[in-house]
């Protein structure tokens, strides 16, 4: 039940009572609505807890919905989908406009969970990027609609296939939104079972799962991006997407992965910021490098949180003339951190931590969307995150 605490504390008391009202769910007990808000949680809490099994458990599903996008993921997500954000800003806080977007712009609430599912994966172990063709109208006709989701059939080997299609936007770094077209796949998979109490008894009892699968087509660039947990349905999805939605013929170009550089490190560096990102200070915790000439060995150098010295000092004083960072080493795996000012009458500032590993493989991309763009803007200011060279394989 803690998702439903989570929820009916942080939800102001007229969204839930809009709630209640809403779907229909009866509370067992009555709630003066006209209480202030602080009396009103425990009695409501109560009721929810005394309610039939049903009752309860639809509560419990729609509070860990709505909770799950109340953070400032799910907050992005939101607003990236829908065309009622005027009224959104003007809410509460992140329960009361997931909430309300649940309550009153249900399809869109649905397409803002599916924007969170593929946006947390981009970049990860399901996701892969191809270069297509920029410029494209995507088309929705039932003609074309009913040719791509045949060509899943056949790839999936199932009748059962869902297609949404609609349009969305995802921030960038630079403070503007890109446009995106995102079409999500539910498919139908092999038959599986589970275990489950009937009537006290325990039984077996089949079921298919529905995996989802999700593609983004940007028109100014032309990518593709694919989200899907068979690596090797990915590249015939984005082959159907161009060929049934797009109208051109799709080569199988990879977009390149992000390269990270970490050789600026090896010296002491500033790490230059802009004051309007309320950042206090950069400092480097851990260094991890390997000799060109043994590439099976590691050596780490590591400075706590409490140390006043750099990293870059430390070895100086503990290596000297041998130190790593001086002796023909190469810098594979770097940890991290950005403090941040404090905020309000905060006592502490927040911390960005960041895990960068050579030569593709960063953290960043399991922060919050707005830790995602600072973190990216700097690591291409600082040198870190580049484009082009071939760097070594940790």
């Amino acid at each position: 039940m803690a998702s439903v605490k989570t929820f009916i504390r942080n939800t102001p008391a007229g969204s839930l009572r809009d709630y209640f009202n809403t779907t229909g769910i009866t509370l067992p007990t009555p709630v003066n609505w006209d209480e202030p808000e602080p009396a009103i949680i425990e009695p409501l809490l109560q009721a929810v807890d005394n309610m039939d099994d049903t009752a309860r458990a639809q509560v419990v599903a729609d509070a860990e919905r709505v909770s799950k996008m109340a953070d400032d993921a799910g907050q992005v997500a939101l607003f990236s989908v829908t065309e009622d954000r005027d009224h959104l800003e003007q809410l509460a806080n992140g329960h009361d406009r997931a909430l309300w977007l649940f309550l009153n712009r249900h399809d869109a609430f649905q397409r803002a969970e599916e924007v969170r599912f593929t946006d947390e994966r981009r970049r990860g172990r399901s996701w892969d990027g191809f270069q297509g063709r920029a410029g494209c109208t995507v088309q929705k006709d039932a003609l074309s609609l009913d040719a791509f989701r045949d060509a899943l059939r056949q790839q999936f080997g199932t009748q059962n296939i869902h297609v949404d299609v609609f349009e969305r936007v995802r921030p960038t770094f630079d403070g503007e939104d890109c446009r995106l077209i995102q079409v999500v796949v539910y498919r139908e998979g092999l038959p599986d079972s589970l275990l489950a109490f009937d009537g006290g008894k325990l039984v077996r009892r089949a079921y298919r799962p529905v995996f989802e699968a999700a593609m983004t087509y940007e028109p100014d660039t032309g990518v593709i991006e694919v989200v899907a947990r068979d690596r090797e349905s990915r590249a015939q999805m984005a082959k159907s997407l161009a060929r049934d939605l797009l109208g051109f013929e799709f080569g199988g170009d990879k977009v390149p992965f992000r390269r990270f550089d970490l050789s600026v490190l090896l010296a002491p560096f500033d790490f230059p910021t802009d004051i309007e990102d309320g950042i206090e200070l950069v400092e480097v915790r851990q260094l991890r490098l390997m000799p060109l000439d043994k590439v099976t060995r590691r050596v780490v150098l590591e400075c706590l949180a409490k140390e006043d010295a750099t990293i870059w000092q430390m070895a100086e004083e503990e290596f000297g003339a041998t130190s790593p960072l001086r002796t023909g080493w190469v810098v594979t795996q770097a940890k991290i951190v950005i403090k941040f000012h404090p905020k309000g009458g905060a006592r502490w500032g927040r911390t960005l931590p960041l895990t960068i590993t050579m030569p593709h493989g960063c953290n960043l991309k399991d922060r919050t969307r707005e830790e995602q763009l600072i973190g990216e803007k700097y690591l291409r200011r600082w040198g870190l995150l580049v484009d082009e060279p071939e760097l070594v394989e940790d």
